[in-house]
């Protein structure tokens, strides 16, 4: 048995597996995911602050699923646009 800590409520509690949220919170957790999935679609080269700051979600939680793997890091290019 895992005893993990839920990152949306912070509460204790026990599983046979690794998680991240409890299950009074799975579904917040999927909704957060689900918006932020559809915002990297529209937007691909936002970072966490971007995201948190148009969506009203922590950056603390878009920096959480990266470190679960659900969000993975690319490094991308920038370059001048023509005039």
């Amino acid at each position: 048995m895992y005893t993990n800590v839920c990152k949306h409520c912070h509460k204790t509690f026990q599983s046979r597996i690794k998680t991240y949220s409890c299950k009074a919170c799975k579904s917040k957790d999927e909704n957060h995911f689900d918006e932020i999935e559809e915002y990297l679609r529209k937007y691909p080269n936002s970072n966490a602050l971007q995201i948190s700051e148009e969506l009203g979600i922590m950056a603390y939680e878009v920096l959480k699923y990266q470190e679960e793997g659900r969000l993975c890091k690319v490094n991308g290019t920038f370059s001048k646009l023509e005039e």
